[in-house]
């Protein structure tokens, strides 16, 4: 009755509505995670060529950024509107707009990271005959690996938002029931759908951060020297050994 009570009364935190419409948050939810998914993945794959193609040749940099810079000021209504006669109503206007948006950050990370690499690191694979596939991939990838991963954080992150705005087509995910509560004044399925949105963009970036540390665990060593650096220092000279 309590419950009943709270959908009567159009109440913001109703745990009935949550109750009653399992099914339906179950399925946008499934839909906003797999459109990111693939948004992101997509982007990652396009993102990667154009990075290696602007460090490669340095008179295209400047185009491929631009270019990039321009696309992410599209604002998202025009960006979905633009590409409606291309793919008609679809998952595919909002996947690919993602894709497009993703490209500005994830470009500039994955060259940002790749140029980051110490020459010095190049040099010796070079030295034991590295050919310049197995340089990128063994070598100057994972060296490149934090700065990567932070640009993949961030454009997951902005794509888990950006999915929403998917509701003008019909493909928001729970931007679906975001639009259609507002429209109805449904407070509980605007404020249900908006968390759900919040704790998946959290959860995600939290998720890539653990597959950084496992992946990059060198920085986590660095760190740690770093911390003990200045203990070592403090007894350097006394003739005592660090505790």
């Amino acid at each position: 009755m309590a419950g009943q009570d709270c959908l009567a009364a159009n109440d913001w935190i109703c745990g009935e509505y949550v109750r009653s419409r399992a099914h339906e948050l179950t399925a946008a939810t499934v839909q906003h995670l797999w459109i990111t998914a693939v948004s992101v993945a997509l982007g990652l794959l396009l993102a990667f060529p154009l990075a290696l193609v602007a460090r490669r040749w340095k008179p295209a940099a400047g185009p491929v950024l631009a270019f990039t810079t321009i696309l992410y000021t599209v604002p998202s209504l025009a960006m979905y509107s633009l590409l409606l006669p291309v793919f008609g109503v679809s998952a595919s206007v909002v996947v690919t707009g993602l894709v497009l948006y993703s490209l500005t950050i994830l470009v500039r990370n994955i060259l940002a990271g790749l140029e980051s690499v110490p020459e010095d690191a190049r040099e010796a694979a070079r030295g034991m005959g590295y050919g310049p596939l197995r340089l990128l991939f063994t070598v100057e990838l994972p060296l490149a690996l934090p700065a990567v991963m932070a640009g993949l954080r961030i454009a997951t992150v902005s794509a888990v938002s950006l999915t929403t705005v998917g509701a003008i087509v019909g493909y928001g995910g729970l931007g679906n029931l975001i639009y259609t509560g507002m429209n109805s004044l449904f407070k509980a399925q605007v404020l249900t759908a908006s968390v759900i949105c919040v704790v998946m963009a959290v959860a995600a970036d939290l998720l890539l951060l653990a597959v950084q540390r496992l992946l990059t665990p060198w920085t986590r060593h660095r760190g740690r020297a770093r911390r003990l650096r200045p203990r070592a220092w403090r007894t350097a000279g006394t003739g005592k050994a660090a505790v």
